[in-house]
């Protein structure tokens, strides 16, 4: 069987790395948006644990 040829080679492997490249940027945004809503969720547990320490103690 004969080896494809060095252009047809090359191409192969450009459309691979071109997919590597969209596959690891879809990631790196999924973890933007994760960070993002842990953050804001953070914000508002620390809000919350903020309000009940300036109520003071229970009475």
């Amino acid at each position: 069987m004969a080896e494809p040829p060095a252009a047809d080679r090359i191409d192969a492997a450009l459309v691979r790395i071109e997919a590597a490249i969209a596959a690891r940027a879809a990631a790196g945004d999924a973890l933007a948006r994760r960070h993002a809503a842990l953050k804001a969720r953070m914000a508002e547990a620390v809000a919350a644990l903020d309000d009940v320490i300036a109520r003071g103690p229970a009475a």
